[in-house]
């Protein structure tokens, strides 16, 4: 068999192949340069942006759980301006595309944010994380509340002309009714899912292990859930999904593919191993050489009723 077609399409960004890194658990990409070939997978996301630098959480803020972690980092990250002066100049090296993940503690920052992105060239795209709570409105999280998440999506859609990515909060009554807000607000494209919320006791001490109390849950604990997230938003809209939750193998991508994602994000896998989203774009590729599949493409949404 010849070698299968990997390369997909997210609202217009043209990827080698479905694998990409998960904000926030990739750093800005060069820390992983020792590690893997950055050009060996379909896209990078940035961890999370904001306007200013964001010191994060107080520690403890990670601990491993049964079948995962939770993390409570608090969204630290160098701000817009260390970004584009610090870390841009490596990415430009690198022939992947680049994809900033974006977020605010108001409408007016993730515009103004959305802005400034929108004069970089070299981004190919961004993701927007509503999982985050509006302070100028009593700290509703704008991904729990569809007006609150189509007013962000919105307003980031008329700062940039860039492609545009929202990623969705599992944290919610009716996935279907948050994902159905977001396109018709202008996303282009879908992340599911972002982590679920939980924590962690310390029995000797009876007190939290993490510092913030609660934390985001993710890795292979929450792969059924989000699998069925998936399946469930691909029958309601018509845009490219992206699926994240406990990939940790090709199996699992592949699992995700079938629900109706066109890509996936590796995450927590990425802990364990740093190589992880390379070997699984490789597991990937071989699967389908394996089980004479000629395009990836032919399995996005094929799961049999």
């Amino acid at each position: 068999m010849t070698k299968p077609v990997m390369s997909v399409e997210i609202a217009g960004i043209k990827m080698r192949n479905p694998v990409m890194t998960a904000s926030g658990t990739f750093g800005y990409g060069e820390e992983f340069a020792g590690y893997m070939d950055l050009e060996s997978i379909g896209a990078m996301i940035t961890k999370g942006l904001s306007l200013k630098p964001k010191a994060g959480n107080n520690t403890p803020r990670i601990v491993e759980t049964p079948g995962g972690m939770l993390n409570a980092i608090g969204l630290q990250n160098v701000g817009i301006d260390a970004f584009i002066a610090k870390k841009l100049p490596f990415l430009r090296r690198v022939n992947t595309p680049v994809i900033v993940n974006l977020y605010g503690n108001s409408l007016e920052e993730y515009g103004e944010l959305a802005a400034r992105i929108d004069g970089l060239p070299e981004i190919a795209g961004v993701e927007v994380n509503i999982s985050y709570p509006n302070v100028k409105q009593g700290g509703i999280v704008f991904g729990t509340d569809p007006g609150a998440a189509s007013q962000v999506v919105s307003l980031v859609r008329s700062n940039t002309s860039k492609p545009l990515i929202v990623k969705l909060s599992p944290n919610v009554t009716d996935i279907v009714v948050m994902a159905k807000a977001c396109v018709d607000a202008g996303a282009e494209a879908l992340s599911l899912i972002n982590t679920l919320t939980g924590m962690a006791i310390d029995l000797q001490k009876r007190r939290p292990v993490l510092a913030n109390i609660t934390g985001g849950l993710s890795g292979p604990a929450i792969k059924p859930v989000a699998l069925r997230m998936v399946w469930q938003v691909a029958r309601a809209v018509k845009v490219p999904l992206i699926g994240i939750g406990g990939v940790m193998n090709a199996t699992d991508a592949l699992e995700f593919i079938l629900a109706g994602a066109t890509a996936v994000q590796i995450g927590t896998a990425n802990f364990l191993t740093p190589a992880a989203s390379q070997q699984i774009a490789a597991e990937m590729e071989q699967w389908l050489v394996d089980n004479r599949v000629g395009d990836v493409k032919e399995l996005i949404g094929a799961l049999k009723s």
